[in-house]
């Protein structure tokens, strides 16, 4: 049960990244890195939708995260390039190449991979070490170097560096998740109040969402999405390990499975999300904007490429509503003046 929360949150995930980068991507790029893109697309209703959407999937991968281990929740949760995937190819209108989808058997069988090779376990039986959680302030610490790597970059750089860093800070935010749910189902909410996790998952989180929409923001989604899928399983299986104790099979014949796994896993991920139709998806937005296509119609999936020739076909009728009624008049104002 719930390693199938896991992949629904993965599915929200995914869905909720392509819509929040179709409208990140047309803020201005003088916002990278500032507050005021927050601000900025707080005005943008497909944004918000997207943002919606991710939130229920933060929701479900809170209950994932903090009931089977981070070392199976992460790579669960990194199938939601899969979701994104499944999203792009309507909405850019291109079909997948092999190696894309190559790619997404790498990556599922990467998942598998780690899967078989975790020991079966209830994460919360122990709390985190305190000594531990110095792990996280090393991976913060790689995070704020990727972000002014970002800063000294442009264009594609800049997306995967800001990327990498948005993804390292949700690992640790998924750490602290887990933490977090611990100490409520121990000692109730209350708790939370007394104590650092509850307030450093909210500041993680949303330090995240910053660094992820910077990314979004700085270039395309195949730019920032393999950076931001891989970032994100690789610091929450370290967190796991090193800070909660998360058990693992190592047998000579397990580690192989695991390094297997891993490669596996970030080579899918790369293969996936580096797809023609996520790197689409900014022309199409473009496009549709300039054609002044309704900016609600972007984020119904499965329905955005019937919606958006609908929305041409009803533009060109009424352009030619006018002179409906006199076809001669209509074949003259095509041509030009009438002369009148």
């Amino acid at each position: 049960m719930t390693v199938a929360i896991a992949l629904v949150a993965a599915m929200l995930l995914g869905v909720g990244f392509v819509l929040q980068q179709r409208a990140a991507g047309e803020a201005p790029k003088a916002l990278f890195l500032r507050f005021a893109l927050i601000a900025e697309l707080l005005k943008q209703r497909r944004w918000l939708a997207g943002l919606a959407i991710m939130v229920m999937g933060q929701l479900a991968s809170a209950y994932s995260v903090s009931h089977i281990d981070l070392s199976l929740a992460e790579p669960l949760l990194s199938t939601n390039l899969l979701f994104a995937l499944a999203l792009a190819v309507p909405l850019s209108g291109q079909r997948l190449r092999a190696i894309e989808m190559a790619g997404a058997v790498v990556l599922l069988g990467g998942v598998a991979a780690l899967s078989v090779a975790r020991i079966a376990a209830s994460p919360a039986a122990s709390f985190a070490s305190p000594a531990g959680w110095l792990a996280a302030a090393v991976i913060a610490g790689i995070a704020a170097a990727f972000v002014q790597a970002g800063r000294l970059c442009s264009g594609q750089a800049r997306a995967t560096f800001t990327g990498a860093a948005a993804g390292l800070v949700f690992g640790i935010s998924d750490a602290l998740t887990r933490q977090t749910v611990q100490i409520m189902d121990h000692h109730g909410f209350g708790a939370l109040l007394t104590t650092w996790p509850g307030y450093s998952v909210i500041g993680a989180g949303l330090a995240g969402l910053w660094l992820m929409e910077s990314a979004f923001n700085a270039s395309a989604l195949h730019a920032s999405l393999p950076a931001i899928s891989a970032a994100e399983p690789s610091a929450g299986i370290v967190l796991g390990v090193v800070v909660f104790g998360d058990a693992i099979r190592t047998s000579p014949t397990m580690i192989a499975v695991q390094i297997i796994g891993v490669i596996a896993l970030v080579l899918g991920v790369v293969l996936v999300a580096r797809a023609s139709v996520l790197a689409d998806l900014r022309r199409k937005s473009t496009e549709a904007l300039r054609r002044g296509h309704p900016g609600t119609a972007d984020w119904i999936a499965t329905h955005s490429v019937t919606i958006a020739h609908t929305s041409r076909h009803r533009v060109s009728h009424q352009e030619k509503a006018p002179n409906i009624t006199n076809p001669a008049a209509t074949e003259t104002s095509s041509h030009g003046p009438s002369g009148v």
